[in-house]
């Protein structure tokens, strides 16, 4: 195997748990090349994985489509894969590991895939079973190819982060030799546990534990932030503005990470932080923290929207899990 291209284009969860594939890949086919087509707005994450020889972009916000899919082809046309593999199951993924020119085409078989029609595109497919993770589903394209997928690895870089320095100074400025990250902000309105019971778990944590917390935000949930810290009576202050670099070594320093399904918490998973997870519309079981030691608190089987962006019914699923929840999955996670 000379060349290896893996799509999956985003998001920032959905790229981590493609991660482990990319660890099998490498170790199975030291020598070949692995290219990686993503998201313009997820590159950054990429840039921390050694593993990938080159990151090819799909400008999905800075060209029009025409033009990007022009620049792709003439990009993937340069190129010279043996196979492809769409990791994401959309035809739009599909149609990107087709561009590439490979003349192996792999995917899962149809009843896997988020648009069907995917299936068209692929010249092999592999029907992943009854696995119950989806980082489990991934890896069976890698076994497929003779890697050994025995252990899940994560092959991330953790660089120096300026972010992470200052937020140690505010900890030996309160005394504190660690510190708890608390997430609000998810890209669906529906993941989103309401800020000021964040901020009880704020003043719980440091009233139980000696834990200050660190509230973490993307573009657009600075305001959400903000609203939680005001509600946590000093117990939580805001991180400075982050990149994903910084993201990542913020999560791997915390003693825990509280946070709904979105990409942070998927981050601390990747390096080994002790994680509560927040979970409503989409299933723990797939989606969640993959550790046995990590806890989550989930309204799943409860809801009634489940893996949509928006919740459809009067009542919201994750209304029902209260502050003792969250409290009561902590204390198991951290113990006594």
């Amino acid at each position: 195997m000379r060349a290896i291209l893996i799509v999956r284009l985003g998001a920032m969860g959905d790229i981590v748990h493609a991660l482990p594939i990319a660890a099998a890949l490498r170790a199975r086919f030291g020598d070949a090349r692995i290219d990686w087509v993503v998201d313009e707005r997820h590159r950054e994450l990429l840039e921390l994985v050694p593993v990938v020889d080159r990151r090819i972009v799909l400008q999905t916000k800075s060209a029009s489509p025409w033009r990007r899919v022009k620049q792709l082809r003439g990009t993937l046309a340069r190129e010279s894969y043996d196979i492809a593999i769409d990791l994401q199951g959309l035809v739009k993924s599909a149609v990107v590991a087709r561009l590439s020119g490979a003349r192996r085409i792999l995917g899962f078989t149809a009843p896997h895939l988020r648009e069907r029609a995917a299936r068209l595109l692929y010249t092999e497919t592999r029907d992943p079973g009854q696995t119950a993770h989806v980082i489990e589903k991934n890896l069976t394209l890698a076994s497929s190819l003779g890697a050994d997928v025995s252990r899940i690895q994560f092959p991330l870089a953790v660089p120096d982060s300026a972010a992470l320095e200052a937020i140690r100074d505010r900890c030996v400025t309160r005394g504190e030799s660690s510190f708890a990250v608390l997430n609000p902000g998810a890209a669906w309105p529906n993941k989103r546990w309401p800020p000021d019971r964040f901020g009880a778990v704020a003043q719980w944590l440091r009233r139980e534990h000696g834990l200050g917390s660190v509230v973490t935000w993307g573009p657009g949930d600075e305001s959400m932030a903000e609203s939680l810290v005001g509600t946590s009576a000093g117990a939580a202050e805001l991180a400075p503005s982050t990149s994903v670099a910084d993201l990542l070594a913020i999560v791997r320093e915390a003693a825990l990470v509280v946070s709904g399904d979105t990409g942070p918490v998927h981050l601390a998973a990747a390096v080994g932080t002790p994680i509560v997870g927040i979970y409503g519309p989409t299933d723990a079981a797939r989606n969640g923290p993959w550790s046995d030691d990590d806890v989550t608190v989930s309204r799943f089987a409860a809801c009634g929207c489940h893996h949509k962006r928006r919740c459809l019914i009067a009542r919201w699923c994750l209304d029902d899990i209260s502050v003792a929840d969250v409290t009561a999955a902590i204390a198991r996670r951290l113990g006594p």
